[in-house]
């Protein structure tokens, strides 16, 4: 009975150690999962980057153009005004000149 102890004692922890060491083919798969899994969640994150990329490229972009634009209004109003004054100057200048060579109109008193 003693011997049929020590064996069944002996068998325990030989089974126990044995257990505790893991197998190779499903070490080896995990890792390969989790390699496969790397990959998959850097090429996501890439395509991310990319769009955030291309959104910020448009944007600025959309940006620029709109201060193009301002800037030519503002130059297109700038334009407009000194055209105005040119104008408005050359009908003062002309009336002025208008003015010097009409003569007075003589006052009659009845």
């Amino acid at each position: 009975m003693t011997k049929v102890i020590a064996t069944l004692i002996a068998g325990l922890f030989a089974t126990a150690a044995f257990a505790q060491t893991p197998a190779p083919a499903v070490t080896k798969a995990e890792a390969k999962e989790a390699k496969t899994a790397a990959k998959a969640e850097a090429k996501e994150s890439k395509a991310e980057i990319k769009a955030e990329a291309k959104t910020a490229k448009v944007e600025a972009d959309a940006k620029k153009d709109v201060a193009v634009a301002k800037a030519e209004e503002k130059s297109d109003k700038a334009d407009a005004h000194a055209k105005a004054t040119k104008t408005k100057t050359k009908a003062h200048a002309k009336v002025e000149k208008t003015d010097a060579t009409t003569p007075a109109p003589v006052a009659t008193t009845k």
